[in-house]
């Protein structure tokens, strides 16, 4: 069984990554394009991005995947059948925008998208709770990391690959050349191990009221309290300072191939070796101490952006910028999924992780909706001194939610 080694288990991590990335990345990026080269107007482009609200809403039938097993696949177990469901539907969802075309309307690519959408997050839950319970807490660090970086990695199928191809090929072939990427990850599926634990037993009480209590409980309501606002604030301020990078870099005056190639190539290699490095780190110091490390520098490199503001338009200090950035942007990133994944109680991890990660989605989607006001009434550079600023409450609750010092060996709680 080849997850009985930590060489393994990172494999399976990444897989998961991958898995969990592409329909994201189809959704976000493959599909606008797709529509926009085929003339379908702004205003109904931008309307999908509301296909994402599954992802947000996830929690409320993680319960399910708690329980059991999907219906006729219970030989498989809850985690290994509700993977298998989701990606074998996934398949069949990015290959049927194959057969639908956007000049006739984007009603039903829109009800496929939501579709993709809900199987994707169902997904989410599934991979999320089975790696929980596949990795050690040792080895919660690196594991995470490594499937949040595969994650990125993903979107040069959809997002640069699919468009090279679309030069080349008819759209209809490029969605079924990618929807083939999300086959190999069935036969992972099928080759990986049910984690230990069986489904939940009883009613409507120990599916959904349980987790959140137990999570409460636990720690108390001061503290529970407490990492609930720390899992608000941690990434609040590199959300915002990032939310409206692109506008930013065009209004600072760089062409859109500079941005192109290079803001884009400094982002990604930065942010995947910021996640790669980070996990490296946390097998050394733990994730407490990686929190503090990593959080403070994701804190100072938001003064990157305040300083470019002011700088001006020069390639080589914004490449420089977007790698320092993004740089603290994965080795945050990478410190703060695994601390959410020890948070969890084995018992109800699917439930747990659907919620906190949740949760964690909303600075992100208040950054989106409040940073175009705050720019225009402050200003850029004004504006990434106030990302600064916000990023510090995230910081000054550590003492409280993650203390400095060796990580507590007890499983399932900070």
């Amino acid at each position: 069984m080849w997850t009985r080694t930590p060489v393994g288990r990172s494999a399976a991590c990444a897989a998961m990554g991958f898995s969990s990335g592409l329909p994201l990345y189809v959704l976000i990026q493959m599909l606008p394009a797709w529509m926009r080269d085929q003339g379908v107007d702004l205003a109904s482009v931008g309307l999908l991005s509301a296909l994402s609200f599954p992802y947000t809403w996830k929690f409320l039938w993680a319960p399910l995947l708690d329980r059991g097993a999907p219906p006729g696949l219970g030989g498989l177990g809850r985690r290994r059948g509700w993977a298998l469901l989701s990606q074998i539907a996934l398949a069949c969802g990015i290959a049927g925008f194959a057969g639908l075309d956007p000049a006739a309307g984007i009603g039903p690519i829109a009800a496929l998208g939501a579709t993709v959408a809900l199987a994707s997050a169902t997904q989410d839950i599934a991979l999320d709770a089975w790696r929980r319970e596949l990795l050690p807490d040792a080895e919660l660090g690196w594991g995470n990391s490594l499937f949040v970086n595969v994650y990125r990695l993903s979107s040069l199928v959809p997002g640069s690959l699919a468009l090279v191809l679309a030069d080349h090929l008819p759209w209809s072939t490029v969605h079924l050349v990618v929807a083939a990427f999300q086959l190999p990850w069935i036969a992972v599926t099928l080759s990986l191990p049910e984690p230990a634990g069986g489904a939940l037993r009883g009613g409507l009480q120990e599916s959904v009221v349980a987790p959140f209590r137990q999570f409460f409980q636990s720690r108390g309501t001061r503290k529970a309290a407490l990492l609930l606002a720390f899992m608000l604030l941690y990434k609040l301020g590199d959300s915002m300072a990032t939310a409206l990078s692109t506008a930013f870099y065009l209004d600072l005056g760089f062409t859109k191939t500079v941005i192109g190639t290079t803001a884009k190539a400094a982002a990604l290699w930065s942010s995947v070796a910021g996640g790669l490095v980070g996990g490296l780190i946390m097998l050394k110091i733990g994730i407490h101490r990686a929190l503090w490390a990593f959080g403070a520098v994701q804190l100072v490199s938001i003064l990157g952006f305040a300083a470019l503001a002011v700088w001006g338009p020069d390639p080589t200090a914004l490449f420089a910028v977007v790698s320092f950035e993004y740089l603290g942007v994965g080795l945050g990133t990478s410190a703060f999924v695994a601390f959410i994944a020890r948070c969890t109680d084995p018992r109800y991890t699917a439930t747990q992780l659907a919620l906190l990660t949740s949760l964690t989605g909303v600075p992100r989607t208040l950054a989106g909706a409040a940073t175009g006001y705050m720019v225009e009434a402050m200003g850029y550079p004004v504006f990434f001194v106030v990302c600064f600023c916000v990023a510090v409450p995230g910081l000054l609750i550590l003492p409280w939610v993650a203390p400095w010092g060796d990580d507590p060996p007890q499983p399932g709680g900070p």
